[in-house]
């Protein structure tokens, strides 16, 4: 934890509100992020990540020292749990979702705009296949797979964002990472040194 990050979590747990808001701003596209990963669709990412930050606003006072990014991200790992639970129990899609893709991806905002157009669409059909891919995971896999390799942070951290012992969280990273490039070879889209 930076000082900065450090100074402001004491200044949250005194009640500044600002200090709190510092917070958000600096983790607000890793929740977000993780969360969209997680759930494959922008508005549940956005729900998950607003309660998120409001749930740990609520709780910010039994935070105790440690890493507060993994402490966040358990929060929003456990709110993505929720709603998949939720939609595991009435699996509905609106007639609107049917009808229109998703357009506001993460990973459309990051594009290389010098690349050529074929190039860009061999990305987005890259991305679309990835999250597919993560769709198909175990969700205890999917969260360490995105924590991981998507969000790069530590083993150490992710055991403490997901609450489990450093050796099941290496087993999950190798079991969801075998399973996402049996999915993608199995579509011919995993690059030929890589098969």
């Amino acid at each position: 934890m930076t000082d900065a990050e450090r100074q402001w979590v004491s200044a949250a747990k005194a009640g500044d509100v600002e200090a709190f808001n510092q917070l958000v701003r600096m983790y607000e596209g890793r929740v977000y992020g993780l969360a969209y990963r997680m759930l494959g669709d922008s508005d549940s990412a956005a729900d998950v990540a607003q309660d998120t930050f409001i749930s740990a606003f609520k709780a910010i006072k039994r935070f105790r020292e440690g890493s507060f990014a993994a402490w966040l991200l358990r929060i929003a790992t456990n709110a993505c749990y929720d709603v998949l639970r939720a939609q595991k129990r009435r699996r509905t899609s609106s007639m609107d979702q049917m009808l229109a893709g998703d357009d506001d991806s993460p990973g459309e905002q990051f594009e290389d705009q010098s690349l050529p157009l074929d190039q860009h669409m061999i990305n987005r059909e890259l991305q679309a296949a990835i999250q597919a891919g993560l769709a198909t995971l175990p969700e205890d896999q999917r969260a360490v797979l995105i924590m991981c390799d998507i969000q790069g942070f530590a083993y150490e951290e992710i055991a403490a964002a997901t609450d489990t012992q450093l050796g099941t969280v290496k087993s999950r990273l190798s079991r969801a990472r075998a399973k996402l490039r049996d999915y993608l070879k199995s579509r011919e889209l995993l690059p030929t040194a890589e098969r």
